[in-house]
């Protein structure tokens, strides 16, 4: 008996030192770029997760991370938001000093009188900004953004643009995942000349608290959105586990005539540099996954035949990008989604540290 204990010991020992390597702090401190003086109660997180926190009375805060890449978030009423690129490899994560700037209110004031501010904007445009901000699959029939209130419309005629700002963080309720998503809308834009939509902003997640069979249906949801995602292909090319996950990867020509890509790990297209994995790819780079069929409704969305047996997705790559442990990759603004990821939208955005069990 005594033997057994000792074997129990020993494992869970080796496990929590296992876990302790998975892991790293970050710590720092949030200043008026003016004064230098600490900024209590200012809000740092990193994007796209779960993890969180506010300074102290001493402008001083700390966070624990598992092991990756993270853009960290920092914000404070009436400063501009800065972000910063960190991760478990990078230099000085135990003091991070980040000052703010003040916003510039005449500014602000110039650009808002000046603008084509709908005044019926949501009558006019809510519906069209939600199947476009949260989605029109599935998951987004069981979304509910909060503060709708929040929202500012602006078109721009000669541009055929419209633009939507908001006042304050977008609070969206994902019952079908189980998060309450605060998202800090930077610009949402659609231009009607390409039909074409992008946004920027900081979302941070919260899981919610339910029943135990709400909780396992957002288990097994969270489950069916991972695999085949944007996130699981980032870190099967991490892990280098492409195709025992189902993925298969075509370049596609400027006539979009696709040619295998036989070996993703060629050291032509692929390379490891102090840990993080380096892909040197420009174009399109189309995704294929063969393990779990497209979703109905976005077949018929798109009128595709009910035959399909592949997510087809596409990434438009100007170049190359870089992939952290945790499937966080940079630069993300030079990467575009197309295709099936494309139809994914905020419903089935999953956190960074996220893990499928």
């Amino acid at each position: 008996m005594k033997a057994i204990s000792l074997f129990c010991i020993l494992v869970l020992a080796g496990t929590f030192a296992s876990s302790q390597e998975k892991t790293f702090t970050v710590t720092g401190v949030v200043t008026d770029e003016k004064t230098k003086l600490p900024l209590p109660g200012a809000s740092v997180f990193c994007e796209n997760t779960t993890i969180g926190t506010i300074t102290n009375n001493d402008g001083k805060f700390f966070l624990r991370l598992t092991n990756g890449g993270y853009d960290l978030v920092i914000s404070y009423t009436g400063y501009e938001t800065r972000t910063s690129r960190i991760s478990n490899g990078g230099p000085g994560n135990d003091s991070i000093g980040i000052e703010l700037k003040e916003k510039d209110k005449s500014l602000n004031e110039v650009v808002v009188t000046g603008s084509l501010e709908v005044t019926d904007g949501w009558e006019k445009y809510g519906s069209f900004f939600l199947d476009h901000f949260i989605g029109t699959t599935p998951n987004a029939a069981l979304c509910q953004l909060q503060n709708k209130e929040a929202l500012k419309f602006y078109f721009y005629k000669k541009r055929n643009k419209l633009r939507v700002k908001a006042a304050g963080d977008l609070v969206v309720v994902n019952q079908a995942l189980g998060y309450k998503i605060k998202y800090q809308l930077d610009s949402f834009v659609y231009d009607y000349n390409t039909n074409i939509s992008s946004y920027t902003g900081f979302p941070l997640f919260e899981e919610m608290k339910g029943t135990v069979a709400e909780e396992e249906n957002w288990k097994k949801n969270r489950f069916n959105t991972y695999i085949g995602s944007r996130l699981h292909f980032m870190r099967c090319y991490f892990d280098s586990t492409l195709q025992q996950e189902g993925f298969s990867l075509e370049l596609l020509d400027s006539a979009n005539q696709p040619t295998s890509l036989k070996d993703p790990y060629d050291n032509k297209f692929y390379s490891i540099d102090s840990g993080d994995v380096v892909i040197n790819i420009k174009g399109k780079l189309r995704v294929n996954y063969s393990e779990h069929v497209p979703d109905r409704k976005y077949l018929e969305q798109n009128k595709f035949p009910m035959t399909t047996e592949k997510q087809i997705s596409a990434l438009d790559i100007q170049d190359g990008f870089i992939i952290e442990e945790n499937g966080y990759f940079y630069e993300q603004s030079e990467v575009t989604n197309l295709g099936y990821w494309a139809w994914k939208k905020l419903a089935e955005l999953l956190p960074y540290d996220y893990e499928p069990e």
